[in-house]
């Protein structure tokens, strides 16, 4: 068994999300085969307890906008490592230093890491873009451009 299309592209949200947000060393593996209640681990870090926090805010919204409400989540009060349970994700937000210790791509060496440059980033609600890559936008003010 292999990790969901799904779980993939919410992966891949997450680690935009997390590399907006300047994660370091931002990596994802595939538990499907050894884990029965999700698909994907995303792991990331960052130096401080404040990082941590605007890395977690911003994958979360940016989750949610794609319709996944985050199930629970654990290790905010201390700020050290964020577990984030999405169902068919969970994302680690670890301080560099609890990443080192605990290693969970270690521990979950039997798994294979998933290439997320190779998965495209899934579309964020209300974000159109136009052949060019631009936004669509000409930067105006959205008004019709006639003078009363």
């Amino acid at each position: 068994m292999t990790a969901t299309t799904h779980a993939l592209q919410l992966a891949k949200a997450a680690a935009d999300a997390a590399e907006e947000k300047i994660a370091e060393r931002v990596t994802a593996i595939d538990v499907s085969d050894q884990m029965p209640l999700t698909d994907v681990f995303v792991i990331a870090s960052a130096p401080s307890e404040r990082q941590i926090g605007a890395i977690v805010d911003e994958v979360e919204d940016r989750l949610r906008e794609l319709g996944s409400k985050p199930i629970r989540r654990e290790g905010e009060r201390d700020g050290r490592w964020v577990l984030i349970d999405f169902g068919d994700i969970i994302v680690h937000i670890q301080h560099e230093d609890e990443r080192e210790y605990y290693a969970l791509e270690r521990l979950w060496k039997d798994c294979p890491e998933i290439d997320l440059t190779a998965i495209e980033s899934p579309a964020r609600p209300g974000a159109s873009s136009s052949p060019d890559g631009s936004d669509g936008s000409d930067g105006s003010d959205g008004g019709s451009g006639a003078t009363p």
